[in-house]
């Protein structure tokens, strides 16, 4: 129960930073094979990235119980800034990551195919495409800034925390090309998933009165707040197209 627990959780905040790979994506016009090669060694990344995270999470918390409370009050406030934040469009081109990247090596102006690296004039550069890659990974340890300590909500042991959240993320790449079709369709699961971290945010602050709320209930709590962000965005949706 706390693997599947970690699992939905993990899989659900995922959603949020799907929604931004799609608008980084959008911006620099890549192709999809392109996006599979990016999505291919982000994963990966990101792996590595988690355990690193995740080791270092269960540490301080093994040693200082205390720090769960402030991982539950930046769990509302993220959840709370997500479900009043406007859509913005971003323009990552401008993004400091590049200009910081562009410091330190060239960055060629166009795509080399799906290459990260070209040489040019006999210097080594990078691709744009290696940028993307770089946007990639960062937001993923953003975003993982929220969902590690989500997943403390529900369990504290490392290998269960680990295996759930790298089985989620292993789903992301084939989710994330159903999503780019579906965006658009369900609005109202980015709501879904504010609520989602406000609550694990209030499940983890609620230790403080050693009040615990069980693993059951939380999940059929998660799968409410999906359902109805779901539901509302399909009755929302079917509205909309007989107005039009």
């Amino acid at each position: 129960m706390e693997f599947l627990g970690g699992y939905v959780i993990e899989q659900t905040l995922s959603i949020d930073n799907l929604f931004l790979f799609l608008m980084v994506f959008s911006s620099f016009g890549i192709r999809q094979s392109s996006q599979r090669r990016v999505l291919n060694y982000g994963i990966f990344g990101a792996i590595v990235l988690r355990l690193l995270f995740i080791l270092l999470g269960v540490t301080i918390v093994n040693k200082f119980e205390w720090v769960l409370y402030i991982f539950g009050g930046i769990l509302i406030v993220s959840g709370i800034n997500m479900a009043y934040k406007q859509e913005e469009k971003d323009n990552f081109k401008e993004s400091k990551i590049i200009k910081v990247l562009g410091g330190i090596i060239p960055i060629t102006d166009t795509l080399e195919g799906d290459r990260f690296f070209v040489k040019k004039n006999n210097a080594l550069h990078a691709t744009p495409l290696f940028a993307i890659l770089l946007i990639i990974e960062f937001t993923d340890i953003l975003f993982a800034i929220d969902s590690i300590p989500a997943i403390f909500s529900i369990t504290t042991d490392p290998f269960i925390v680990y295996t759930s959240n790298i089985f989620a993320i292993l789903g992301l790449r084939s989710f994330y090309f159903v999503l780019g079709k579906l965006h658009e369709t369900f609005k109202y699961v980015k709501h879904g998933v504010a609520f989602i971290l406000i609550f694990t945010g209030i499940k983890l602050a609620a230790l403080t009165f050693h009040v615990e709320i069980p693993t059951e209930l939380s999940l059929g709590i998660i799968f409410a707040i999906l359902s109805i962000s779901v539901l509302a965005s399909v009755i929302t949706g079917k509205g909309d197209m007989r107005i039009n």
